[in-house]
């Protein structure tokens, strides 16, 4: 069986949802797939960027064969459903990794619509068992498989951190406006035995009251982030409130799987997580950091952690670390799917 996935114009690639797509693409050309578009490339002029990306689609159906398969990643705007019907007119079954649902992410697309395009896919690969459920429970009936996490690659070695008495330094990485991420802005009455260390952009300062209580380190690179990484552990949360995560942003973490969690996971960084997000299942399973309900609670869960209960996380943390940089987890979704497709 021939393995093709499709390759397009990327604006850049420090950005969370770009790095995974591009990292996927390495994953699938070191399993054997090749190119059926043309190489990937890196140009930020929008028009130059679509006209690129828009020869790789129309390259697509003369570089597939009967009998094989494509893997495509979703969201891909208005060539989704081109690429699916060229490639099921070439006798080729498709396999769609799913990045975002425009249903929650940029609420674009009704739930309707987003079932019609996908339903295209004749196999999905999902984020975790729940958005598996949603998609069955909005009516999408084609097989699916879970990734469990998102894949990081990179060759950086993390920093070998000393393990603290008292871990008490909690890393947030992403967004730091007040507009994505209002809860940074309530949280400093809160603070207590422990102290953030902020990486990214927007972070607007003179809001805070407290301003011992974070250090801004602005936007760093994610290699460089891996090896300079200053915490005990990353914060898996969005929105607006601290007692829960909500707004469309805090909601989706509850179908989404957070690129920024396996960031932290490559920073050797167990991580803390709202417990009714998608992924606090796979943090309680792999015994990889703390589920809680608001971070109000942090004050009182962070010091009652002993040395030997991090240590134990940190080392998970460590082993799933270490998977992550090999593309294991979408290798063993890929495999499941391709030893149902040798049973057909």
């Amino acid at each position: 069986m021939k393995k093709f996935y499709l390759s397009k114009n990327y604006k850049e690639i420090s950005s969370a949802g770009n790095k995974a797509k591009t990292d996927i693409e390495q994953i699938l050309v070191e399993l054997g797939f090749k190119n059926a578009g043309i190489k990937q490339t890196i140009n930020k002029n929008n028009i130059s960027g679509f006209f690129l990306t828009l020869i790789s689609v129309l390259k697509l159906p003369f570089s597939i064969s009967k009998d094989s398969i494509l893997v495509l990643q979703y969201p891909f705007k208005k060539y989704y459903n081109f690429a699916c019907r060229m490639a099921h007119l070439r006798g080729c079954k498709v396999i769609t990794v799913i990045h975002d649902l425009g249903t929650f992410r940029r609420q674009r697309l009704t739930a309707a619509q987003e079932i019609k395009r996908l339903s295209f896919s004749d196999f999905l690969i999902v984020h975790n068992r729940f958005m598996e459920k949603w998609l069955s429970d909005q009516g999408y009936r084609n097989p699916m498989t879970c990734l469990e996490i998102f894949d990081y690659l990179s060759k950086t070695l993390p920093l070998d951190h000393k393990i603290p008495d008292i871990p008490c330094q909690v890393i947030y990485a992403g967004g730091l406006s007040y507009k994505k991420n209002r809860f940074l802005y309530a949280l400093d009455t809160y603070i207590s035995k422990w102290y953030f260390n902020l990486y990214g952009s927007g972070f607007e300062k003179d809001r805070i009251k407290n301003k011992d209580c974070f250090n801004y380190l602005g936007f760093v690179p994610s290699d460089q982030l891996i090896a300079t990484a200053q915490g005990d552990y990353g914060l898996v949360w969005d929105g607006e409130s601290i007692t829960t995560c909500s707004g469309n942003f805090g909601e989706y973490l509850k179908y989404n799987n957070p690129h920024k969690m396996s960031l932290y996971i490559r920073c050797h960084l167990p991580v803390i997580i709202w417990k009714q997000a998608a992924l606090a299942s796979f943090v309680e399973k792999n015994g990889i950091g703390i589920c809680i309900n608001s971070l109000q609670d942090l004050k009182e869960i962070i010091p009652s952690v002993s040395r030997n209960e991090y240590v134990v996380m940190k080392e998970n943390t460590i082993k799933i670390s270490e998977r992550l940089s090999t593309g294991y987890y979408l290798k063993h979704a890929l495999n499941h799917i391709e030893k149902r497709l040798e049973k057909e």
